[in-house]
């Protein structure tokens, strides 16, 4: 499920099914050096929302990704923005993310780390190919975190 005003509308019928919050966290590089590899890992990062979004559709709701610069302090987004979702009423939060930066941070919910992969040269069956794969490594992930309350 989306942050979208439709699915909102199930979330709120069905809230005590849904109780997977995922937040995709992309940061925005604003050096000329570093914007196309920016501009890749946000690609590649909400793909992968989307392929995790189809596959656990009535189990998790995927909040619109959060951006930020290399001048953000991360651990006061943790502490402030971030932290506002641990209080909702989903009992799982998880943060998707290719910057490994937000490992080292004290975060109000789980962090799901994956190295971005350049996808926009590909064709399309070896972009889903590609995909599929990573969504094969980030379930056991999702699934550790479920089992640990």
């Amino acid at each position: 499920m989306n942050w979208t005003g439709k699915d909102m509308d199930i979330y709120l019928l069905q809230k005590e099914y849904i109780d997977t919050l995922v937040i995709p966290l992309v940061k925005v590089e604003t050096k000329m050096d570093n914007m196309k590899t920016s501009a890749s890992s946000t690609e590649f990062v909400m793909l992968l929302a989307s392929l995790i979004e189809t596959q656990f559709k009535g189990r998790m709701m995927f909040a619109p990704p959060f951006s930020y610069t290399s001048s953000t302090d991360l651990q006061s987004m943790a502490d402030t923005t971030l932290q506002d979702f641990s209080d909702t009423t989903f009992k799982h939060v998880f943060f998707l993310t290719t910057d490994h930066a937000w490992l080292s941070q004290k975060m109000p919910g789980q962090v799901i780390w994956l190295p971005s992969i350049p996808l926009e040269s590909m064709d399309a069956p070896l972009r889903q190919s590609i995909l599929e794969d990573q969504l094969r490594q980030v379930l056991p992930k999702f699934t550790e975190g479920w089992s640990a309350l």
